[in-house]
C-alpha cells in the first residue's frame, strides 16, 4: 500500500486502496488529523458548531469561491473538489483588474473541468447570482440572443462559457451554500481565492 507524506504536518499516512482505485491520478495531500478531526477546517481555523450553521458541514462535492478586493480590482478565484474529506483536486487564478461576479464565474468554470465526465457531483458556490445564472436565467438569455429583457447580459463573455459548462453535463448539480459560517471547504475555496489573489498583486 502506497504512502503520502502530509502537505500540513509532515507524518507519513496511507488509504485503503478502494479509495484510491477510485480516483486514477489523485495524489491525496492531508492526513486525516489535518483534515478536520480536530475540530477545525483545512487550513486549521476553528470551525463554526453545527448550531451555528444552517445545514450540515458537506464532506463531498466541489465548492468554489472568488472576489476581488476592492471591487472592482485585483482578483482570485478557487475551486476545490472533495470526496470524503479527501481533496482529489484544485484550482485557482487570479486577475489584475477583475470583479467579485468575474471571479465567482470563474472558479464555476474551473469546478465543471476537475470532475470527470459522468460522475455525478453537486458544486457549490455562495454566490446566489452565478447560481441563478446557470441554473435559471441563462437558457432564457441563449434563447433571446444573449440578452435579457431589461439590457445587456453582463460578464457576457464568462456567462456563456459557464453556460456551456453546465448545459450538457446533466450529472453536476450546481447549488448555493452561505459564506462564512463555517463550512469548512467552503473557507477553504476562499483561501484559495485570496491566495491567488494576494500571488498576483
Amino acid at each position: 500500500m502506497p504512502s503520502f507524506s502530509c502537505r500540513d504536518c509532515g507524518s507519513s499516512f496511507t488509504l485503503a486502496q478502494a479509495v484510491l482505485d477510485r480516483y486514477p491520478g489523485w495524489t491525496p495531500r492531508q492526513c486525516a488529523d489535518c483534515r478536520s478531526t480536530t475540530g477545525t477546517s483545512a487550513k486549521g481555523k476553528k470551525a463554526v458548531s453545527a448550531g451555528e450553521q444552517t445545514h450540515a458541514d458537506p464532506s463531498t462535492g466541489v465548492f468554489t469561491d472568488g472576489s476581488s478586493v476592492p471591487n472592482p480590482g485585483p482578483g482570485g478565484w478557487g475551486a476545490v473538489y472533495v470526496v470524503g474529506g479527501e481533496v482529489v483536486g484544485e484550482a485557482s487564478g487570479t486577475d489584475p483588474d477583475t470583479t467579485n461576479n468575474r471571479m465567482e464565474l470563474m472558479a464555476l468554470i474551473a469546478a465543471a473541468s476537475l470532475v470527470p465526465q459522468g460522475t455525478e457531483m453537486t458544486v457549490y458556490s455562495d454566490s446566489n447570482l452565478a447560481v441563478q445564472t446557470i441554473n435559471e436565467w441563462a437558457a432564457g438569455w441563449e434563447r433571446r440572443g444573449w440578452k435579457r429583457k431589461t439590457g445587456p447580459v453582463e460578464n457576457l463573455d464568462l456567462v456563456k462559457e459557464v453556460y456551456a459548462a453546465y448545459r450538457n453535463r446533466e450529472e453536476l448539480k450546481v447549488v448555493w451554500i452561505r459564506a462564512h459560517v463555517g463550512y469548512t471547504w467552503n473557507e477553504y475555496a476562499d483561501e484559495l481565492a485570496n491566495a491567488a489573489r494576494a500571488a498576483g498583486i
